[in-house]
C-alpha cells in the first residue's frame, strides 16, 4: 500500500496520518479473537495495571501468536512505513496497548523517540508508528490524543517517570505541553474498529483513562530504518528488539487466509 500526493503531504505537515477502515470486520474479528487469547497469558510480555490488574499491554505477541506475526509483515502497514522513510525498514517494537473498560489508566504526554533515544540510544528520529484499531475508538474510551505538528519541535526534554503506571515513560511537563498546543491544538483521531493510524515518532501524544464501559484496545507497529538500529541493549528484548532483520512483507490476504484455515480446523 502506497500513500499519494495528498497524503504525504498532510503526514509532513501534521505528524500524523488518519486511515479510516482499512482492515475488514473478518480480519478484525480474528485479530480480537487472538488478542483476548494472548491476554490470558500469564508471560512476562503482558503488562498489567498497577492497581486493577487488567491488560495493559501486551508486547512482542507477533513472536508468539500467529495472527500478529501476520499483521507484524502486512503490506498494509509495513509499506507506507517503507516509503516514508525510504528504506528497508525492521521491528523496533510491537505491542498491544489496551485500555479495559472502567479500568484501562492513563499514558502520559510524552514522545516516543524520547524513549528510543535515553533508554535505546536510536540515533536518529528515522522511526515511525503505525497501528490498527481493534475496538471502536471514541471520545468517551480514552482515545490517543495529538498534538499535530508536534513533530517538528524535534526532540523535547523529558524527564523519566518511572511511579505514575506501570510502564515507565519519559515524560514531558506540562509547560512544554502547554506551549505546544497553544501553537497545534489537540486532536483526538476516532473511528471504527479496522481503522489505522501513522504518525511520527517527534510527534507528542498522550491518553487519557478509560472510564467508559467499552474496552479500547491498539495495536502499535513501531518500524525503524535499518541502518537507524539501537545501541544500547539496557531494555528486554521483547520491548526494545534486536533483530534488525528487514521485515519481508506477505500477501495483502494473509489474515484471511488464517481466518479461514481456522474455521476448518474447527
Amino acid at each position: 500500500m502506497q500513500l499519494d500526493a495528498e497524503q504525504l503531504r498532510a503526514l509532513d505537515a501534521d505528524g500524523y496520518l488518519f486511515l479510516p477502515s482499512r482492515f475488514t470486520p473478518d480480519e478484525v474479528r480474528l485479530l480480537r479473537e487472538h488478542r483476548n487469547d494472548i491476554f490470558k497469558l500469564d508471560r512476562q510480555e503482558i503488562v498489567r495495571e498497577k492497581r486493577s490488574g487488567a491488560p495493559r499491554t501486551a508486547f512482542a505477541c507477533q513472536t508468539f501468536d500467529e495472527a500478529y506475526s501476520r499483521l507484524a509483515r502486512h503490506p498494509r502497514l509495513v509499506e507506507p512505513v517503507q516509503q516514508i522513510l525510504g528504506g528497508d525498514v525492521y521491528m523496533h517494537q510491537f505491542k498491544i496497548n489496551a485500555k479495559a473498560a472502567f479500568e484501562g489508566e492513563q499514558w502520559q504526554w510524552h514522545q516516543d523517540y524520547g524513549t528510543w533515544i535515553n533508554d535505546d540510544d536510536m540515533a536518529e528520529p528515522r522511526a515511525m508508528n503505525i497501528s490498527v484499531f481493534l475496538d471502536d475508538v471514541t471520545a468517551c474510551n480514552g482515545p490517543l490524543m495529538i498534538i499535530p505538528g508536534s513533530h517538528k519541535a524535534g526532540v523535547l526534554h523529558a524527564d523519566h517517570d518511572t511511579t505514575t503506571t506501570s510502564y515507565p515513560l519519559w515524560t514531558l511537563d506540562h509547560a512544554t505541553v502547554r506551549a505546544m498546543a497553544d501553537r497545534g491544538g489537540v486532536i483526538a483521531p476516532l473511528g471504527p474498529a479496522g481503522s489505522m493510524l501513522m504518525f511520527h515518532c517527534n510527534i507528542v501524544h498522550a491518553s487519557t483513562s478509560n472510564m467508559s464501559p467499552w474496552d479500547r484496545s491498539i495495536v502499535y507497529l513501531s518500524l525503524n530504518r535499518t541502518d537507524n538500529a539501537i545501541r544500547r541493549f539496557s531494555r528486554p528484548e521483547y520491548i526494545a528488539h534486536r533483530d534488525f532483520t528487514p521485515i519481508q512483507t506477505l500477501a495483502d490476504d494473509c489474515l484471511t487466509e488464517l481466518a479461514r484455515a481456522e474455521a476448518v480446523a474447527v
